[in-house]
């Protein structure tokens, strides 16, 4: 198996198909190859006529600590050979529309997806999670976009959906964090449960789901999504993909990438939140 390909596993079993992100020495960081290797996985769930859910879970400590951005150690690129570089806003934004398509299947196949989260859930974590249809997280692991600080907005955006306003703006606007157990109260988790029941809890509900016709759980799938589309969530996605692109103009997300370049990415972590202290909201 390439190494691509391991670090985004699949299996069918009892009628449910188990996509595990499986990078953990990374924290399961999002490669652009690792998302196009997850979009393939989804796709080809959704078309089999085995599968009636998927799981989509994480090997190691954390279910996803956000975007790989091991890139921002290089300048960013201008065009090279007739393709798009990504200095220019429009070449920018087309790049962030073009990963959000591969996040996208997880809103637009027919199929029902359950995330099942531990651990950290942070930054582009979130953009896989809160596009599934139903999470159930550990009571203790965290949810929050700490980029919005400084690199950026969201590129996906299902909080205001999920948590209502008020709650998006609160977490969004600084880039603080929420625990499972917090998240389930505003709606962003569906359940959260103790780290060593997660396993049996999203058991349970995938074998349920198990229990009904695929055709049936795609019908009521997309009524809801559609429902969605007509508050406007799709379109947003959209929105927010080109808004991140304009984020990426802010001095601060140049500060954050010469600080990867001279410093290490590490410290440009460290400069970016040291300021927030203890970043975990509570209830």
């Amino acid at each position: 198996m390439a190494e691509d390909e391991s670090q985004v596993l699949s299996e069918i079993r009892d009628g449910i198909a188990w996509i595990t992100l499986n990078r953990p020495e990374k924290r399961n960081a999002l490669s652009e190859p690792m998302q196009e290797r997850l979009n393939t996985l989804l796709w080809e769930a959704d078309e089999d006529n085995r599968v009636h859910a998927v799981v989509l879970r994480a090997a190691g400590p954390d279910f996803c600590s956000g975007y790989d951005l091991q890139k921002y150690d290089q300048p960013v690129p201008g065009q090279v050979d007739n393709r798009r570089g990504r200095a220019k806003f429009d070449d920018d934004s087309w790049h962030q529309e073009k990963a959000q398509r591969l996040r996208m299947v997880l809103f637009d196949m027919h199929k029902p997806v359950i995330a099942q989260v531990h651990g950290r859930c942070l930054a582009g974590g979130t953009d896989l999670a809160l596009l599934c249809d139903m999470v159930i997280c550990s009571e203790d692991a965290l949810f929050g976009f700490p980029p919005a600080r400084s690199q950026g907005s969201l590129p996906s955006h299902m909080w205001l959906y999920l948590t209502g306003p008020q709650w998006a703006k609160r977490l969004l606007l600084t880039g603080d964090s929420i625990r499972g157990d917090d998240a389930a109260r505003l709606g962003l988790a569906l359940k959260a449960v103790p780290a060593d029941e997660l396993d049996s809890e999203v058991g349970h509900l995938a074998a349920r789901l198990a229990l009904i016709d695929p055709d049936l759980l795609s019908a009521n799938k997309r009524i809801v999504n559609l429902g969605l589309e007509l508050m406007g969530a799709r379109t947003l996605q959209r929105m927010a993909a080109e808004m991140d692109a304009r984020g990426h103009l802010a001095a601060s997300r140049t500060r954050f990438n010469e600080t990867v370049r001279t410093e290490g990415l590490k410290e440009a972590v460290r400069q970016r939140d040291e300021p927030f202290g203890d970043s975990v909201v509570r209830l």
